[in-house]
């Protein structure tokens, strides 16, 4: 690739890394004010857990629909109509001045996202040279990374100092900033031609090997993210650290994942990691985190958890999504992406729900180790990837 084809090249995915950035940090920097929103109204934990799952439940059920839209019209046009129905829903709340309205703006952001998460993963797939595609999946990891890194932090000062209203006007100013530069610098990427399909030719694809492990993987790397982020703090306080030691190891989490995944993605496109044996370690190296989070007592358990979890989901993320974007026909790849995400939404709720119920009739501990065998078994199965 000529000088001037790679400055191309990555003028177009910074505005997508941007996107994925805009859905990590939407995500999360409201979330971690929901607490004390619910608490400010009186509302009970039953709400608090609506008001979380409600913006994860619309990604799970529309990613696979507008994916799939995505191959039909084209990419693009997805993801700028979701950036811009995400900027609509958030500048509705500021608008409305209504703090009741939050569970409904979330819906709004939820599908939103739903839109233009699984077109900007396709578009970054087709706007990548095949040699490339693993730094760029590693790229728009770290970013959104970053976004997961920052939205706790940046969205509690924003709602210290204004308020939902001025977090939702943020969010609403970021979104519409992402558009307009995907509109100015990604290209449009026209549908490919698809040959008729059946849902029984669907469920082939969607049940070969080829898609299963790279799912399989996002889904258990996310479910580990989720759950460090959730129970590492949890873990620290039992243990006598306060909350600045707590909040700082979730930081180093966030920050090894996001400094791993570009490294993954290099090593695989030059050929120095085969996607397999990455994931494999990517999985192993989480699992002994959450091991290590559960056995080691004080800081140096929680800090030791946090790099390892950090360093395993780094590795897998972008390792999963390349060898998606690799095996999956070219004309179906934002079907393909919008499941793959819903399979990484899965994980994302179904790893700390394991570990609650494990918690509740037996301990903390317990749940993690029992989170840690499972991820143990998906890496031993996703290393016996078989050699052509």
């Amino acid at each position: 690739m000529t000088g001037t084809g790679t400055t191309t090249h990555r003028r177009a995915l910074r505005p997508l890394y941007a996107a994925g950035f805009v859905t990590a940090f939407g995500a999360h920097s409201i979330a971690a004010g929901l607490g004390a929103y619910t608490h400010g109204q009186h509302a009970s934990l039953l709400t608090l857990g609506l008001l979380l799952a409600v913006y994860d439940g619309a990604e799970v059920v529309l990613k696979p629909v507008f994916g799939s839209l995505a191959d039909r019209i084209g990419p693009r046009p997805v993801l700028l109509g979701g950036l811009l129905a995400f900027a609509v829903a958030s500048a509705a709340f500021v608008v409305a001045g209504n703090p009741a309205l939050v569970g409904l703006t979330r819906l709004g952001q939820g599908a939103a996202a739903a839109a233009f998460s699984p077109a900007a993963g396709a578009l970054v797939a087709r706007l990548s040279p095949a040699k490339r595609q693993g730094r760029a999946f590693g790229g728009y990891g770290a970013w959104k990374g970053l976004g997961y890194t920052l939205g706790p932090v940046l969205g509690g000062a924003l709602i210290t100092v204004g308020g939902f209203t001025l977090l939702f006007a943020v969010l609403a100013g970021l979104a519409m900033l992402a558009a307009l530069w995907a509109a100015l610098a990604v290209p449009a990427v026209p549908p490919l031609p698809r040959a008729r399909q059946t849902v029984l030719d669907l469920a082939r694809r969607l049940g070969q090997v080829n898609f299963l492990r790279p799912t399989a993987t996002l889904a258990a790397a996310t479910g580990a993210l989720a759950v460090g982020v959730g129970f590492l703090p949890v873990t620290g306080a039992a243990a006598g650290l306060g909350p600045l030691a707590t909040g700082a190891a979730v930081s180093v989490l966030a920050v090894c994942s996001s400094l791993v995944q570009p490294w993954a993605g290099r090593a695989r496109d030059e050929g120095r990691l085969r996607a397999g044996t990455g994931m494999a370690f990517g999985l192993a190296a989480a699992a002994a985190g959450l091991a290590v989070a559960a056995l080691v007592p004080g800081i140096g358990g929680v800090v030791g958890a946090a790099v390892a979890v950090g360093a395993g989901v780094g590795l897998a993320t972008p390792l999963g999504f390349a060898h998606l974007a690799a095996t999956s026909p070219p004309e179906r790849l934002g079907q393909t992406m919008g499941a793959a995400e819903v399979g990484r939404e899965l994980g994302d709720a179904g790893a700390p729900l394991l570990v609650g119920a494990v918690a509740v009739t037996s301990s903390l501990d317990a749940g993690l180790v029992t989170l840690a065998a499972v991820m143990a078994v998906a890496a031993v199965a996703t290393g016996l990837e078989r050699r052509s």
